[in-house]
């Protein structure tokens, strides 16, 4: 029977922590996820309004093989700057591609979502020092969710979006764990029936009374039609290269358009990271093709999308009603 990991966040895999840094009168926050020895990393992008930061380096063609973070903003171009922080955080500490001298180049990934406009002023006071006090705040344990880090101005469809987590361990002992920030164009919500379009991936009763309820959406606002995008990431501690990693996050994607419909909007700047940190080896499978490890990366890409969509689910239950945004937990029964 699947179960999830202590947790039931992206913690539960081996090396990884995660720190985030909010400001509710801003209605923005950002997330950050630490993995200072190393992480083999890669990514998949399916929305067509992406901002980002370190992308090309993680094509499997291209030289370096590991990060140290990968950082999950609001503040949409703005929050780039965040990731300036956690490079300087992670130098000072020694982290980072090694250079001449004992030198370093922390590798930070980052990817924005736009939520300008949603709190005491349109663009947040977003800054390095917000990346540097994620860092600070990080730790290997549970993970605050919904209005927290990069969630705190997250809103999906019609309600509060937010930051959300969930874990799986398999058969083999491998540890798959999502964690996302929820700012969609589509619903997490099926309108016509008033229920979560994935709560059949639950596990462990982890969505409480509130993911049985049958609610009633309201209707979508006219906003602005680039204010959307859902980021996130997965991670294993199984050995992957970075063509595996990047495999695994593509599969993640259709979590994602299971959990939200639409998905991979022209107005979304939907993506999606893959971390690996290298703690167990992936079972060989004997067979016909090549590639021994074939049938564990689409075992572990599964398992991957299936957190992501579980992630997203908890992004939405566990936020709460912030800056005129209803959260599902305040909207009437249907």
């Amino acid at each position: 029977m699947a179960h999830h990991g202590k947790y039931n966040a992206l913690t539960d895999v081996t090396g990884i922590s995660v720190g985030n840094y909010t400001d509710e009168q801003a209605a923005c926050g950002v997330t950050v996820v630490l993995c200072p020895q190393g992480a083999v990393a890669s990514v998949d992008v399916r929305g067509s309004a992406p901002g980002s930061r370190e992308i090309a380096l993680l094509d499997p063609a291209n030289l370096v093989q590991e990060v140290q973070a990968v950082v999950l903003s609001g503040g949409s171009v703005f929050g780039l700057a965040t990731a300036d922080g956690v490079v300087r955080w992670l130098a000072e500490k020694g982290h980072g591609f090694a250079l001449p001298d004992g030198h370093v180049a922390p590798i930070v990934p980052a990817a924005v979502l736009f939520d300008l406009g949603r709190g005491a002023q349109f663009t947040p006071p977003i800054s390095a020092e917000w990346g540097q006090a994620a860092c600070r705040a990080a730790a290997s344990g549970p993970i605050e969710t919904g209005c927290t880090g990069a969630g705190t101005g997250a809103f999906s469809w019609s309600i509060k979006g937010g930051l959300g987590t969930a874990s799986r361990v398999l058969d083999t002992g491998i540890t798959v764990a999502a964690l996302v920030a929820v700012n969609s164009d589509g619903t997490v919500v099926n309108p016509d029936s008033g229920r979560l379009w994935e709560i059949g991936l639950e596990l462990d009763n982890e969505f409480g009374s509130q993911g049985q309820r049958t609610v009633k959406l309201p209707p979508k606002p006219e906003i602005l039609p680039t204010g959307n995008t859902t980021i996130g990431l997965v991670a294993t501690d199984a050995v992957l290269t970075k063509q595996q990693a990047q495999k695994i996050a593509q599969m993640a994607h259709d979590g994602m358009a299971r959990a939200i419909r639409p998905a991979h909007t022209m107005f979304d700047g939907d993506m999606i990271f893959c971390l690996a940190t290298g703690k167990k080896m992936l079972p060989e499978v004997p067979g016909f093709f090549v590639a021994p490890y074939a049938q564990a990366v689409n075992d572990l890409g599964h398992a991957a999308a299936d957190c992501m969509a579980r992630a997203i689910i908890h992004g939405i239950l566990t936020a709460r009603s912030l800056a005129g945004m209803t959260a599902f937990c305040d909207l009437e029964d249907l």
